[in-house]
C-alpha cells in the first residue's frame, strides 16, 4: 500500500449554505432580525470593547512630572501667625511651623507653596517653602524674606 492509496474511514461533509432561499423559507433558518442574521456579520471582540473604554494618552510616559504642591494662602497665614505670634523678631515658618499649627497634614512628603490671597503685616521670614510671586512681594512688602533650600 502507498501513502496516496490510503483513505479515511469518514466522509467529510460539506458546510450547509444558507441564505439562499429553498425549503427554509425568507430567513433560511438564519431566524429573524438581528447581528446574526445578516450577511457578512462578525462580531466585535471583548477585548476590544476594553480597550475603547481605556482613556486615551495614559501611562508611565505621560504621568506628571511632579506631585501637585499642597497649596497656602497668605491670609491663611496671617490667621495662624496671630496665634503664634513672634517674641521680638520676625517669625520663621517653614514645614515645622505648618505642621504645629495644624494647617498641614501629617507624614506629608509633598511640596508646599504660598500663594498670594490676602494680606500679611507681620513680617515672617520663609523657610524651603515655594512661594508665588505675589506673594513674595507681599511679604517683602510686610518686611519679611524668603530662603530658599
Amino acid at each position: 500500500m502507498q501513502l496516496h492509496e490510503i483513505r479515511s474511514n469518514f466522509k467529510k461533509r460539506s458546510r450547509k449554505r444558507v441564505g439562499r432561499g429553498g425549503k427554509r423559507g425568507t430567513t433560511s433558518g438564519r431566524g429573524t432580525k438581528g447581528q446574526k442574521s445578516r450577511a457578512g456579520r462578525r462580531i466585535r471582540p471583548a477585548e476590544r470593547d476594553l480597550i475603547l473604554k481605556l482613556p486615551k494618552r495614559r501611562g508611565f510616559a505621560n504621568l506628571p512630572k511632579s506631585d501637585k504642591p499642597l497649596i497656602f494662602n497668605l491670609g491663611d497665614l496671617s490667621s495662624k501667625i496671630k496665634t503664634h505670634s513672634p517674641s521680638g523678631g520676625s517669625l520663621v515658618i517653614n514645614r515645622e511651623f505648618l505642621e504645629s499649627a495644624g494647617l498641614l497634614p501629617k507624614n506629608w512628603r509633598g511640596r508646599v507653596k504660598i500663594l498670594g490671597k490676602g494680606e500679611i503685616n507681620v513680617p515672617i521670614v520663609l523657610e524651603g517653602i515655594d512661594i508665588s510671586g505675589n506673594a513674595k512681594l507681599k511679604v517683602e512688602k510686610a518686611g519679611g524674606s524668603i530662603k530658599q533650600k
